[in-house]
């Protein structure tokens, strides 16, 4: 593995936390919203992530009895939560359904903001990483002066 695909690595993992971002994003702003049926109603989202690997060539590969090298981080794609809804008895409310239950969304405000300063905290490491290797690299080219 190379230095310079340090940055490749680093950058989709910086992606992949951006994507983390905007579902919890995503999933703080609909917290709060109701509907009368469970079709209707919003779920949480997640985010599925998958390393991604390149074939390694013998002697380069941190990972050489399994004869492939982590190449970075996609996102597979993004879930809707199972779990279920709750259901509050609220007769008065304009968006109750005939038997006077309203459906709110199976969203935790505060496990989504521990998600948020994790994913946060992982994309700050990630741009650290970055600017570890560029330095690395500066260093390297003022060693031959």
């Amino acid at each position: 593995m190379s230095l310079s695909s340090v940055f490749n690595i680093a950058g989709s993992g910086m992606s992949a936390q951006n994507t983390r971002l905007n579902t919890v994003a995503s999933n703080i702003a609909n917290a709060e919203t109701v509907s009368s049926s469970i079709d209707q109603t919003y779920r949480a989202r997640h985010p599925v992530f998958a390393t991604t690997f390149q074939n390694a060539q013998a002697g380069q590969s941190l990972f050489e009895e399994q004869g492939e090298a982590g190449q970075g981080v996609q996102v597979k794609g993004i879930i809707e939560d199972q779990s279920n809804l709750e259901a509050r008895y609220e007769p008065n409310h304009p968006a109750a359904n005939k038997d006077g239950y309203v459906y709110y969304p199976n969203v935790n405000v505060v496990e989504e903001m521990a998600d948020m300063i994790s994913a946060s905290r992982a994309f700050q490491t990630n741009a650290e990483l970055m600017n570890t290797a560029k330095a690395m690299m500066q260093k390297v080219l003022t060693l031959g002066q």
